[in-house]
């Protein structure tokens, strides 16, 4: 056996160094890799894909000893992983992703997303950095140039009238989530390459990869449940959350009348205030359409 390849999760990188630690390895970070590992007669690739290549007349030799044995068995790709201490999920860096507004009957759909390295989340996450329902809006604009000068990030606001057309189009909000998370990701690939992305779980992994775009099919994504725990998540949905509340205070203004957040008794007694003094074909270009509080407001 001259070429041994499997894959193998993010999480595991440090265990998987160790091991060639042990082997007297040296160590080196080509572009797209978590590193490289050279020693006698082995050459251990591991790709930030995911994928796990081991060449050399010794390749037989290491996986008898570490991957047959037990002791660092090979784990399938896309497995959630565990978190790790602190909440992080993956080493960094990595890319995280989130949206805003999907609850909220007025205002856009936001997505974010923040790629950060180490030291740019240790210091956000000394800043005050959380997940954007932790935080009050006061807060969340403080915190938002602070996000953007410590990381690489796309922001894109979907207007209630451009979101009530793709909603249209994709007919399930699932589909759209990922099509406008997998444009955020793309956009940020454009500007700098990573190959990890971290988001909340909202859909099966098949929606995911069907959405993704010629730049993210060669990431690996992780889709996490509570993925805010993460600093690089928690930046996105800061990001996307100050966007939305801008986007929202906007509308406010424009109309001349108060659009609360969410979907509450508030929100409907607001929208047939709206309509009484705009007309309810003009609710396309404030609220998302398909929510039933649209009915409720339209009926009566």
């Amino acid at each position: 056996m001259n070429t041994y390849t499997s894959k193998f999760l993010p999480v595991e990188v440090e265990k998987f160094k160790q091991i060639f630690k042990d082997e007297n390895a040296k160590f080196s970070t080509p572009q797209y890799m978590f590193f490289r590992a050279q020693g006698a007669g082995f050459t251990a690739s591991f790709y930030t894909s995911g994928k796990l290549v081991i060449q050399g007349n010794k390749t037989a030799e290491i996986v008898s000893k570490y991957f047959e044995s037990g002791y660092m068995p090979a784990t399938e790709l896309f497995e959630i992983p565990k978190s790790l201490t602190g909440g992080q999920i993956a080493p960094y860096p990595h890319i995280g992703i989130d949206e805003s507004g999907k609850g909220d009957f007025f205002g856009p759909l936001v997505i974010a997303g923040v790629l950060l390295d180490e030291k740019a989340a240790n210091a956000l996450k000394k800043a005050g950095v959380a997940d954007s329902k932790k935080l009050n809006d006061k807060k969340i604009l403080e915190l938002e140039n602070l996000i953007k000068e410590a990381g690489t990030f796309d922001i894109i606001a979907i207007g209630p009238n451009k979101y009530n057309e793709l909603y249209s189009k994709f007919q399930n909000l699932n589909r759209l989530l990922a099509w406008g998370h997998c444009t955020v990701l793309e956009n940020i690939l454009a500007k700098k390459p990573c190959g990890t992305a971290i988001s909340d779980k909202f859909a099966d992994e098949a929606v995911i990869k069907n959405a993704l775009k010629e730049r993210g099919k060669n990431i690996q994504v992780i889709q996490q449940t509570k993925a805010e725990s993460d600093i690089a998540v928690a930046s996105a949905s800061v990001l996307a959350r100050a966007e939305f509340v801008k986007k929202i205070s906007n509308l406010s203004e424009k109309y001349e009348l108060n659009l609360p957040k969410g979907a509450s008794n508030l929100v409907l007694e607001q929208g047939k205030k709206f309509v009484k003094k705009y007309g309810k074909n003009e609710l396309k270009n404030i609220a998302k359409l398909h929510f039933k509080t649209y009915e409720n407001i339209v009926s009566g």
